[in-house]
C-alpha cells in the first residue's frame, strides 16, 4: 500500500506542473498571435495611409495640370550690365508662363511697364551673378516680384453693401518666367 500512496503523490506532483506548462505555454501562444496580428494591422494600416497618399497627389498633380500651360514671349532684350567699364553686355530672351489662356489680355495691358522693369533690373546684375544659375534664378524671381504690383490682390465684391466677403482674384496672372535665350558678354 505504501507503494500506491508515492505514485499517487508523484503522478499528483507531475499533474500540476503539467497543467502549470501548458497554460504558459498557451498564454504565450496568444501573446505570440497576439503581437503578430498586430503587426499585420499596423502593416496593412501603414500601405493602406502611403496608398491614399499617393492617390491624392496623383488627383491634385492631375487638377493642377489640367489645361495646358499658357505662355507669352518677349521680345528679345540686349542689356548694358553693371560691371566697371561697362563693356559687358547681356541679351536675354524672356517668356511668361501665366496662369490661365485669360491672362495674356491682362498682361499685355501692363507689358511696356514690365518690359521696361526687366531693363531694369538686368542692367544692376554683373555679368559674373548672371552667368551662375543661381544669379538667373534670383533674376526671375525678382522679374516676377516687380510684375505682381501690377495686379490687384483682391477685388471688391459688386454687393458690398450686403456684407458678403471679397473675391479673390488671382493675385498675380504670371505664374513663372522663363528664359528663351541667356546670352552675356
Amino acid at each position: 500500500m505504501s507503494d500506491k500512496p508515492q505514485t499517487d503523490g508523484a503522478a499528483a506532483g507531475a499533474a500540476p506542473k503539467s497543467k502549470k506548462m501548458l497554460v504558459i505555454a498557451l498564454a504565450l501562444l496568444v501573446v505570440a498571435l497576439a503581437a503578430g496580428g498586430g503587426w499585420v494591422y499596423v502593416m496593412k494600416r501603414n500601405a493602406a495611409m502611403a496608398l491614399d497618399g499617393e492617390e491624392v497627389v496623383e488627383e491634385e498633380a492631375h487638377e493642377v495640370h489640367k489645361e495646358p500651360p499658357v505662355y507669352l514671349p518677349l521680345d528679345n532684350m540686349v542689356v548694358n550690365l553693371a560691371d566697371p567699364g561697362g563693356e559687358r553686355v547681356a541679351q536675354v530672351g524672356v517668356v511668361l508662363q501665366l496662369a490661365d489662356a485669360n491672362a495674356p489680355e491682362q498682361v499685355k495691358a501692363y507689358l511696356p511697364t514690365i518690359r521696361s522693369e526687366i531693363l531694369l533690373l538686368v542692367s544692376q546684375r554683373t555679368a559674373d551673378e548672371l552667368l551662375l544659375r543661381e544669379g538667373k534664378e534670383k533674376l526671375a524671381q525678382d522679374i516676377l516680384g516687380s510684375a505682381a504690383h501690377h495686379f490687384p490682390g483682391e477685388v471688391a465684391s459688386a454687393k458690398k453693401k450686403t456684407g458678403k466677403k471679397k473675391s479673390k482674384a488671382p493675385a498675380n496672372p504670371i505664374q513663372g518666367v522663363l528664359f528663351s535665350s541667356f546670352i552675356v558678354q
